[in-house]
């Protein structure tokens, strides 16, 4: 049975762990969560709608919502972790009928995006009594996935499935050594899924990265509405994500900080930045931005192009990373294409990026992108 190393214990590492056949590999996982993405996160998978250029990542992307219905069914994921709740858009109206055609002409080959409908400023309210009267678009193939409770489903199943977790900080001595406190352990395969450090974990061994940290937070409120479990999410026009989860709890996020992409200081310019531009959507502002609040920080890792890359670095050693702020939706396929490679030996990768070298090089700088 070969060895096979996860350094990284992420939205990509856990459902690789997840997928990788047992009867193959013996698995050992190491993670040092501090800062992680994932466990900081809760987001929308609805990326029908996107206006990015880059047409890899949107097949990634729209692949990635597809994949959903699998992953609830193969991990029982229930409607603490994943609900297809629908998605309203809020823009002006001349945006929601260019919207519309959008979203008419990607159902084409996306049928998850389910039924579209263009709303009434009444009908939104309706459909989210937080908001104000406001004309939206909706689609009921939008959903909205905890990061923290499908890690904590996934590490869960993991060790009942035999995976073997370190909880400390890995390092590369060489491309199948794995080097951890004062021991160290060699692998047959070797799979680095660590977000922004990576770059540092493939440095000793002469790669250049093109990858940065970001930091993101989020505010967390816990409010009285009993019903906020059959809410949909909410992509406000040039603002931030409005999320309702059960029980009351609404998240509002993410922020997107370049300059301080390794500091997990939750900070007050953080809850102004959020709150401001939305109170202008919000109904009765301070039924939401009034009650408890807590905030859940993470590290997000980026490229120059803003897309994830993922693959075969050499023989004994895949790498992913670069996620960004789609990783809820593109982070557990990408887990499972990496296990699909390791237990069939299928690479079918090269429709969702670019070379792997466009963002990892050997032994010299990379060019600017």
């Amino acid at each position: 049975m070969k060895k096979i190393a996860i350094i990284g214990g992420g939205i990509i590492g856990l459902t690789l762990a997840n997928y990788i056949d047992q009867k193959k590999y013996h698995v050992t996982l190491f993670d040092e969560p501090t800062g992680q993405a994932t466990s900081a996160s809760a987001g929308i998978i609805s990326p029908w709608l996107s206006k990015r250029r880059n047409k890899q990542w949107y097949r990634l992307a729209k692949d990635g919502a597809a994949f959903f219905p699998k992953l609830i069914q193969d991990f029982q994921l229930d409607d603490t972790i994943y609900h297809q709740s629908g998605t309203l858009l809020l823009r002006p109206e001349k945006q929601l009928t260019e919207l519309l055609a959008l979203a008419e002409e990607r159902k084409k080959s996306a049928p998850e995006i389910g039924t579209i409908k263009q709303l009434s400023a009444e009908q939104t309210q309706q459909e989210l009594p937080l908001l104000k009267p406001h004309p939206a678009l909706k689609v009921s193939g939008g959903g909205r996935l905890d990061g923290k409770a499908y890690l904590i489903r996934m590490r869960t199943l993991a060790e009942e499935k035999g995976v073997h977790f370190i909880p400390q900080q890995a390092q590369l001595a060489t491309t199948t050594t794995v080097v951890y406190g004062e021991k160290q352990a060699i692998f047959d395969q070797v799979i680095v899924t660590a977000g922004p450090h990576l770059k540092k974990l493939l440095a000793p061994l002469g790669y250049q990265v093109d990858l940065r940290p970001q930091k993101g937070q989020l505010l967390v409120f816990q409010t009285a509405f009993k019903n906020s479990g059959d809410f949909p999410v909410a992509m406000l026009d040039g603002e931030a994500d409005l999320i309702p989860f059960l029980a009351g709890k609404i998240l509002l996020g993410a922020t997107h900080e370049n300059e301080a992409g390794w500091n997990l200081k939750e900070t007050p310019a953080a809850f102004e930045q959020l709150t401001h531009g939305t109170r202008k959507f919000l109904a009765e502002p301070e039924k939401l931005l009034a009650q408890p609040v807590h905030y859940r920080v993470g590290t997000r890792a980026y490229t120059s192009d803003f897309a994830p890359f993922f693959g075969q670095l050499n023989d004994q050693l895949l790498v992913a990373s670069g996620l960004g702020s789609s990783g809820l939706t593109t982070g557990p396929y990408i887990g499972y294409l990496l296990a699909d490679y390791l237990n069939t030996g299928n690479t079918n990768w090269q429709e969702y990026q670019k070379e792997l070298s466009t963002y990892i090089q050997s032994g010299k700088t990379l060019a600017s992108n």
